[in-house]
């Protein structure tokens, strides 16, 4: 794990800062940029990194803030899930998430997704997928399944 030094405590940059900077070297790799043109286009995003800074995040020396990790989301043309779990061969390839421990990579990426908790526990799965379902998201993303729910209501003229 890499530590940075911020006032007079260190920070540690934990398995999913190691996998986000891992996942801002991919995918800028991918997109075929420099760490000068990924600057840019957060710039123009509206929020300003620098070209060195890009590169420390990437050697995980520098912590990725969460409105960084949603602008650099927005400029990949990615969620911002993307950059959070390590790509894996398999669903069931071990995965560490901070404060979660050890999963499977399918159960990971679908708790990051939004899909379900991260665990679900023997003789509560219900209990704990109502609760995921009531708490972890706003309440109309489950209704839009209903066709009548995106049809638009008529008003009443009178």
């Amino acid at each position: 794990m890499a530590e940075q030094r911020r006032g007079r405590r260190a920070i540690t940059v934990g398995s999913t800062g190691q996998a986000v900077a891992a996942n801002i070297a991919r995918l800028r790799d991918r997109r075929g940029l420099t760490t000068r043109q990924l600057s840019l286009e957060l710039t123009s995003a509206g929020r300003a990194i620098p070209a060195s800074g890009i590169t420390r995040m990437e050697k995980a020396e520098r912590v990725v803030t969460a409105d960084e990790l949603v602008a650099l989301a927005v400029v990949f043309g990615v969620s911002p899930s993307a950059l959070l779990l390590p790509l894996s061969e398999q669903p069931m390839d071990p995965i560490h998430v901070t404060g979660g421990g050890v999963v499977p990579a399918g159960e990971a990426w679908a708790w990051v997704d939004g899909e379900r908790p991260l665990r679900l526990s023997e003789g509560s799965a219900r209990r704990e997928m109502a609760e995921h379902e009531l708490f972890g998201r706003p309440q109309w993303l489950y209704k839009r399944s209903d066709p009548a729910s995106s049809q638009p209501q008529e008003q009443g003229h009178g």
